[in-house]
């Protein structure tokens, strides 16, 4: 049975990690024809922000795909060793992450301040990172 429960949480592994990569590759994507479109009808660096932070947010998603990857594989009968490293990387994107969010909130605050719109709300779930 254990056998069995290690096969299909090596597939789930696979998917989920495939999902993250999808989701960086294709923000990755966007994020690119946004800056050629927005190069050439505005110029300008205020004019790149917008697709900064959007693929900000891409990168944040695709950071918490791969986490989730890296707890399911060691989800089955983990080793000391294995869940050592599962704490270094979930550590080290953690950190990634945080740092991610805490520039996307700098960045939507600029933002506001210079088209004159409300700074948002810093007790908001996604002033914290959380629905970014």
């Amino acid at each position: 049975m254990e056998e069995l429960l290690a096969d299909v949480v090596g597939v789930l592994v696979t998917v989920v990690e495939a999902c993250g990569a999808a989701v960086i590759l294709i923000g990755a994507v966007w994020a690119f024809v946004r800056f050629v479109w927005v190069g050439v009808r505005r110029g300008g660096s205020h004019a790149f922000v917008p697709v900064r932070l959007t693929l900000g947010r891409f990168l944040a998603l695709g950071l918490e795909f791969q986490l989730a990857s890296d707890v399911l594989r060691t989800a089955v009968a983990p080793s000391f060793r294995e869940l050592g490293q599962l704490a270094a990387v979930a550590a080290i994107r953690t950190a990634l992450n945080y740092f991610l969010s805490r520039e996307i909130a700098e960045e939507r605050r600029q933002v506001a301040e210079e088209t004159g719109a409300p700074a948002p709300d810093p007790a908001s779930a996604e002033h914290r990172g959380r629905g970014v």
